[in-house]
Parts: structure tokens; C-alpha cells; sequence
């Protein structure tokens, strides 16, 4: 999915359309970037078409709601989903398995870190439920980073995306 096809969606859909692309980036699902939804959600937040706290709420429920379906699924299947999971995307099998052993050492701060690592962030929540780790724990540390990654990525587009597009244009 390229810029133009999300403005689109954003511009005709407006905030129902942010929540469901952040929903879908977060349950790691092909073709939605975050670098490229949450910095026009910031710019969308900078003209006026949606405020910046509700873009910020808007995304941290869309996130932290794709990243507890996959901590569900992970909790409730635990190895058979990692293991379907791995075989339809093979090349992730070594990254879950090696933050697999990292999660089971770092617990909350590792689920807090990984929010914040482009390619982990989404993948984190398999392993943290397949361990069956606290929920709360998981819910705290997740929307924490989920928080943070979030605010810079809207942050960017809210103060620079009219620069960039000036730029651009």
C-alpha cells in the first residue's frame, strides 16, 4: 500500500481509517507501514482534520487491540500458532526464536523495548503469549512502548510533514 492509496483512505474515512490501517500494521499484516501511517496521521493531526491526542488515542487502542490479538493467539495456541506462524512466513522463524529466549530473560522490559524495534515491535506479542506472560504486565509495558513509538512517529509527521510535502512539492 503506497502514500496515495493511504491519504486516500484517510482523507474519504478520516479517523475510522487510521484506527483500522494501525490495527492491521500491528498485527503485522503485509502492506501496512507504519513509517508511512503514523507520520500522516500527524499530518492530518497538523491540519486540523483530527487532533493530536485523539490520533495518539486513536492509535495506541489500535495497537495495543492488534498486538492483544496476537498475545490471545499466541496465549491460546501457544507453539502450534508459532509454528504455523513460522511456516507461513519462514523467514521470521529465527528472529521470534531468538527473541523467544531474549523475552523469557527481559519479561515487561523486553516486551517495552521490543514496541520500540521496527520489524520485533509487532512480532514480540506471539512469543509473550505463547510464555503465558502476566497480561497485565504485558498490557503496561505494551501500550508504554506503544506509547512512545507512536508519539515519535506522529510527532514527525505533525511537526515536519508540511516541510516534507513543501519540499516535495
Amino acid at each position: 500500500m503506497d502514500i496515495a492509496v493511504i491519504t486516500e483512505y484517510f482523507t474519504k474515512y478520516g479517523a475510522v481509517a487510521i484506527f483500522v490501517m494501525v490495527f492491521l500494521e500491528y498485527l503485522n499484516l503485509p502492506g501496512f507501514p507504519a513509517g508511512i501511517i503514523m507520520p500522516l496521521a500527524g499530518i492530518f493531526a497538523r491540519q486540523g482534520a483530527i487532533s493530536f491526542p485523539v490520533a495518539m488515542l486513536l492509535t495506541l487502542g489500535a495497537g495495543l487491540l492488534g498486538s492483544l490479538m496476537l498475545y490471545g493467539a499466541g496465549y491460546l495456541g501457544g507453539d502450534m500458532v508459532l509454528r504455523f506462524y513460522t511456516r507461513k512466513f519462514p523467514k521470521q522463524k529465527p528472529v521470534i526464536e531468538k527473541h523467544i529466549e531474549w523475552l523469557r530473560g527481559k519479561g515487561c522490559i523486553g516486551v517495552f523495548t521490543a514496541k520500540l524495534l521496527p520489524a520485533v515491535r509487532t512480532l514480540i506479542s506471539l512469543p509473550a503469549g505463547a510464555m503465558k506472560m502476566n497480561l497485565w504486565k504485558y498490557i503496561i509495558s505494551s501500550a508504554a512502548g506503544i506509547f512512545l513509538w507512536n508519539l515519535v512517529f506522529i510527532g514527525a509527521g505533525y511537526f515536519l510533514g508540511d516541510a516534507v510535502f513543501t519540499y516535495l512539492g
